[in-house]
């Protein structure tokens, strides 16, 4: 049992489409592990309000299109970019945290400086998992799931690479944000949400 910093922690994990329930589940169970469950909430993020007192938010994996539609529709997208708190995305949320992606359709949030190539390895026949490694993540490699995934091309100022398949960059972060190809919250392995939150100081 690790403790965290003891002020209250505020998770958001946006709604609008994807793995919502899977993902505020995640952060739930790493919470508890750093010890923070009694100081600490896991809210469903759908208007620009509901990111009021948030500490950090996730943006799960579903759709990136139909999400960056529901984001701007919701009034989300300022919101978002201004958000001063951590930012775990996965999958479709690595897409929509780029600063460009080869689809119109997707308005993205420029918040991490990389070129992201949406459903890299194919369709949804073509999902897969494997074990990889992830720079300076105890306790061995990391089991991904992989589904209708992305992969970062091309990185930018700032940005660190964590983990690479041949496809391309499948694991990075920038300071407070920590974006993944990716499905994490669904193998149980919580170490990535952990990290999140101690490199927010939780």
């Amino acid at each position: 049992m690790r403790c965290c910093r003891p002020v209250d922690v505020k998770i958001g994990v946006l709604a609008l489409q994807g793995n919502v329930s899977e993902h505020i589940d995640a952060f739930e169970a790493a919470l508890r592990q750093r010890g923070c469950e009694k100081t600490s909430s896991v809210v469903s993020v759908r208007k620009p309000e509901d990111l009021l007192g948030c500490t950090a938010l996730a943006i799960p994996g579903g759709e990136s299109t139909t999400i960056s539609r529901l984001i701007d529709k919701n009034g989300l997208h300022e919101p978002i970019r201004t958000f001063p708190g951590g930012i775990f995305a996965t999958c479709a949320g690595m897409v929509l945290m780029a600063t460009h992606v080869a689809d119109p359709r997707v308005h993205t949030l420029g918040l991490m400086d990389m070129i992201v190539d949406r459903n890299a390895f194919g369709r949804q026949k073509e999902s897969f998992e494997a074990d990889i490694p992830i720079e300076g993540l105890e306790g061995g490699s990391f089991h991904a799931i992989f589904i209708r995934a992305p992969v970062v091309t091309t990185v930018g100022t700032g940005v660190h690479v964590l983990a690479a398949l041949d496809e391309g960059i499948v694991a990075a972060d920038m300071g407070r944000y920590m974006a993944l190809a990716f499905h994490p919250e669904l193998g149980g392995d919580l170490r990535l949400h952990e990290r999140f939150l101690q490199n927010l100081g939780f």
